[in-house]
């Protein structure tokens, strides 16, 4: 059954209508009266908007709310494209922008324009105040649905910490330990319906000590290997099983009863009355021992807090749940009709994407929010942390599971990836499915490798001024291109797309009717490695929130007018390999929240024409990854870095500093090392700083040019200031946990800044060819997990105080001759001092795996 999300998109028109652009739009254009009436109209419809989404399965509601919901998006556009306008008035400047008034409303073009305006949003606000008159009597006011935040620090349950498959371990362990098996590889199914559990129980058990040492051995396939495959389906366990499958059943009832308790966040001790105990143990009888089901209700319970609340959930909310999938998404819905309509709209968006597909959670906040689904906070946060906060609430409703923290990507339960394609209904369109016709009204389409773009795609079945959403989810390497004039066609037939997304798509050349998508929020251009210019129309998109280039390796230069890109929050250029400067102007993007890469010009004579490192000074804004690129090139060091302001930027988390690829004369050697030296003291890193990443002059395109540099930067010290005093942060650093040391050959032992990082966890060192001596002070680092070393060949030992690092459980080694063979088992001198370190890989084959 399609459901429907009114509400929201209410609220969309209301926000709008209240922001200061649109009121001085309004005075200007002589239609206030009109934007009010609107504000009004909407506004008395909105009480009922939930009403009318809780009975969207009756037919004669569906009809009425499809239809107002048509005229809200209606109403939405031409809200935008005020606001779009008035974008760009600002942009001509003080000045111009009077002159142009003055021009503009001269003569024919003020009647015009505004009668132009003053009509479309007269047409709308008619359009929705029939609606208002022809109210269904039946829709009811409801008051606003209470929902409570969690606590960010409330520890997150996962769904592999569930206890009470300790049998089922067992009976697995016993497969896969057992030495008598006749076949190379033997194979052994899990069945089970959905929500039971089964993956969750397979990687409980990969994760087992008795196991983790003998997986290693398997690999390869040789006899003995072990297999284990997940499957709600009986006849797939007996095709692919060489063993009688393991049927997995329910929990027994202590077990999801303490699951419960903690989804619902509720102490035994706390609850207001006793009976809640019992009437809680009835609602896990209900549940059947089904651990998605648990935590689905228990997430709920979360939301009610009385004797009488819990009573009527389970009297009258709670179906009694057989082991029949049908009942599960019974249970699943019910935690759907729970949510607010802005959550709503994020859970049925997640329909685009396949099942089992690898969500990131940073482009789930950045869809959301180019989609307009986050509301604005009274408490001024920033849009990023609201929609994290969404994130997090339909995680922890288990709407997302499998969250990974470490790299921030999740998944969807079949199951509830089921429920998101059914309330998503006509909204969204999936290009590989078949049994899903494509409707007039969808908003939202996403394509695989195998979509065509000129024989699949039914332009003609789609409203122009529907389609809002083109979104890949193909891998990198799979999408056959994407030529010219395909991409003409799809600009030129929907004008209203907030998302393009084209990665690996090949393309080559962006037309320059790009600039003509103006609602545009969200644009991902990223893999398309024969990509080398983007046009400079593109500027022309005033609501690009989000321009995503990443591993675009062929990309020589970014637009010149960048800085009329007013919107613009996110900016990925990682891996860009043939871009050199940035154009000037970034520092007037304020509303920047994410800036991937900063590329100083490697030329020094072009350092006047393109960006310096004062263009970092008001972005403060910036969050997440900042690597600052070719420092080598900064010839005012002191003034430049101190510039930058990095101190101010509290939200970033890692920081890169790379002297980068550049020339060095003989004669300049002395100066070079004393302005490197000023650069890392005036680059200081804002105190919260988690991940600190130095590189020196090692990224060479070949091996003759990279001995050159490194014989040229023998006296960079990342110890010491310009003036030869020890480098201080001055205990700035406590919250760093991650650095990288790269590229130092002047380096001689670790600075004293380093061993003042208290909370540190992991450390890399590598290509530091002057290092000899770990200190003793390194003891300090009593929070260290883990510590790689490579290609040191000066370092012959570790001091005494490697016995005292407690926390120390993963110790990597490569191409450090001496200290490999100081280090080796039960025979190196300073075996004992490392002997107690858990996991050790000394000269492994590739050290690649333990970089990331």
């Amino acid at each position: 059954m399609a459901e429907a999300v009114i509400g929201s998109i209410a609220e969309k028109i209301i926000e709008i209508l209240g922001s200061q652009a649109i009121e001085t739009v309004g005075k200007l254009w002589g239609i206030k009266h009109e934007l009010e009436a609107l504000k009004k109209t909407v506004s008395l419809l909105q009480p009922v908007l939930d009403d009318a989404e809780e009975q969207y399965h009756h037919a004669h509601i569906r009809i009425w709310v499809e239809q107002l919901k048509d005229a809200f998006y209606e109403a939405q556009d031409v809200l935008e494209e005020f606001n779009i306008e008035a974008m760009r008035q600002e942009l001509r400047g003080h000045n111009e922008r009077m002159k142009a008034v003055r021009t503009f409303f001269s003569s024919s073009n003020q009647l015009a324009f505004k009668l132009k305006m003053s009509d479309k949003v007269r047409v709308v606000r008619v359009r929705i105040e029939a609606f208002k008159a022809n109210r269904i009597p039946t829709l009811k006011e409801h008051p606003k649905k209470e929902w409570r935040n969690r606590e960010e620090t409330h520890s997150f349950i996962r769904e592999e910490d569930i206890k009470g498959r300790e049998d089922d371990k067992e009976i697995v362990m016993k497969f896969l330990l057992d030495s008598n098996m006749e076949e190379n590889v033997s194979i052994l199914p899990i069945v089970g319906i959905g929500g039971l559990g089964k993956t969750a129980l397979a990687k409980y058990v990969y994760g087992d000590k008795t196991w983790l040492s003998l997986k290693t051995s398997l690999v390869e396939g040789a006899k003995g290997s072990k297999i284990l495959i997940t499957t709600r389906l009986p006849s797939m366990a007996k095709i692919t099983g060489t063993t009688p499958p393991h049927f997995l059943g329910g929990l027994s009832e202590s077990t999801p009863f303490d699951l419960l308790m903690q989804m619902a966040c509720c102490n035994k001790e706390e609850l207001q009355d006793p009976d809640m105990l019992v009437i809680g143990k009835d609602i896990v009888r209900k549940c059947c021992g089904v651990p998605l089901v648990v935590r689905t209700v228990g997430s709920l319970l979360f939301f009610k807090k009385t004797k009488s609340e819990w009573l009527h959930f389970k009297e009258y909310d709670l179906l009694k749940v057989s082991q029949n999938e049908e009942c599960i998404k019974q249970v699943l819905k019910l935690s759907y009709d729970h949510l607010p309509s802005h959550l709503k709209q994020c859970f049925a968006l997640c329909s685009l994407f396949p099942k089992d597909y690898e969500l990131k959670k940073q482009t789930l906040v950045d869809l959301w929010m180019a989609e307009g689904f986050i509301r604005p906070s009274d408490r001024g946060q920033h849009l990023e942390d609201i929609a994290h906060g969404y994130f997090m609430d339909l995680l922890w409703s288990n709407f997302f599971q499998e969250f990974q923290e470490d790299v921030g990507t999740c998944k969807m339960h079949d199951l509830m990836h089921d429920l998101a394609c059914s309330v998503a209904g006509t909204e969204c369109w999936v290009a590989w499915d078949d049994t899903k016709h494509i409707h007039e009204r969808t908003h939202h389409i996403s394509y695989d490798s195998t979509f065509n773009f000129m024989s699949k795609f039914p332009i003609s079945q789609v409203k122009a001024s529907a389609l809002r959403t083109f979104l890949s989810v193909t891998r990198y390497w799979e999408r056959d291109p994407m030529i010219e004039v395909d991409l003409r066609r799809l600009i030129q037939s929907f004008k209203r797309l907030r998302i393009l997304d084209l990665h690996a798509a090949n393309v080559e050349k962006v037309p320059r009717s790009i600039g003509k998508l103006k609602y545009l929020t969200y644009l991902d251009l990223s893999y398309n490695e024969k990509l080398k210019r983007l046009p400079n129309s593109i500027t022309r998109l005033q609501k690009l929130q989000k321009l995503n280039l990443k591993s675009c390796s062929k990309l020589k230069e970014l637009p010149r007018d960048i800085r009329k890109l007013v919107s613009l929050r996110n900016l990925d250029i990682d891996d860009c390999n043939e871009l050199s400067y940035m154009p000037c102007g970034l520092g007037q993007l304020s509303s920047l929240h994410r800036l991937s890469c900063f590329i100083l010009p490697k030329d020094k004579a072009l350092a006047k024409k393109y960006c310096g490192l004062g263009e970092l000074n008001r972005l403060n804004n910036i969050r997440g990854a900042l690597s600052i690129e070719n420092l080598g090139s900064v010839t005012n060091a002191v003034e430049e870095s101190q510039a930058a302001n990095l101190r101010e930027k509290s939200s970033l988390e890692v920081l890169g500093l790379s002297w980068g690829n550049v020339n060095i004369t003989d004669e300049a050697i002395a100066m070079i090392t004393k302005r490197d030296e000023a650069l890392l003291d005036g680059l200081r890193p804002p105190d919260n700083l988690q991940k600190l990443i130095i590189k020196g002059y090692n990224d060479c395109p070949n091996f003759k040019e990279l001995s050159e540099q490194i014989e040229k930067c023998e006296e960079l010290d990342i110890s010491k200031d310009e003036s030869g005093n020890i480098l201080d942060f001055h205990g700035g650093l406590q919250s760093l946990r991650s650095v990288e040391i790269e590229g130092l050959p002047a380096l001689t032992s670790l600075p004293q800044w380093l061993l003042q990082a208290r909370n540190l966890e992991r450390l890399t060192i590598w290509s530091c060819r002057k290092l000899k001596d770990i200190p003793e002070q390194i003891e300090a680092l009593q929070s260290l997990q883990n510590l790689v070393i490579i290609q040191c060949p000066s370092l012959t030992s570790f001091p005494e105080a490697m016995r005292r690092l407690t926390s120390l459980t993963h110790l990597t080694i490569y191409r450090c001759p001496k200290l490999e063979e100081s280090c080796k088992r039960q025979a190196g001198k300073d075996w004992d001092k490392i002997a107690h370190i858990p996991h050790i890989r000394i000269d492994c084959r590739s050290c690649t795996n333990f970089l990331h």
